[in-house]
């Protein structure tokens, strides 16, 4: 009777406390994995993400430092540039491994208004390739307006 006991659990307490058998330990160590690789997959999903946006974030000082610098040209000026054509900027970041590049155009949208289109791109560390663009507008009395589109 002793030995029967012994198998079927522990007395505690004057009861009997149930052993958890082998496939219901099997079942909880698969429940474990599938949770912490699910919670792994979302951590580098955010992480993903933050890295996104650090880049982002880079990309459109870079854009908006060439806005500044072309701020402070003439009308005439920019009239130069712009025959240029499409042109890159030299472009000097802090993330290292991240390569940025940026091209300018300049077009007339009528006379006395030209709009000034920056778009920078990089690989993004998720493998993809990214791109920001700020397009703004310059008339002969200087900015008036820009925004940014990304994807």
């Amino acid at each position: 009777m002793n030995s029967s006991r012994t198998r079927r659990g522990r007395l505690t307490g004057g009861r009997f406390a149930r052993a958890f058998t082998l496939v219901e330990v099997m079942v909880a160590a698969s429940v474990m994995v599938l949770s912490i690789s699910g919670a792994l997959v979302t951590l580098q999903s955010g992480l993903r993400a933050v890295s996104q946006a650090r880049h982002l974030g880079e990309a459109t000082a870079i854009m908006q430092s060439e806005i500044e610098r072309l701020r402070l040209k003439s009308w005439d000026q920019l009239g130069v540039i712009q025959a240029e054509g499409d042109t890159p900027i030299s472009v000097n970041t802090a993330t290292p491994g991240i390569h940025f590049q940026c091209l300018r155009s300049i077009r007339d949208l009528r006379d006395g208004m030209k709009e000034i289109t920056l778009e920078a791109s990089w690989g993004g560390t998720d493998g993809r390739a990214h791109t920001a663009r700020l397009i703004t507008r310059y008339s002969r009395s200087g900015l008036n307006d820009y925004f940014y589109a990304s994807n």
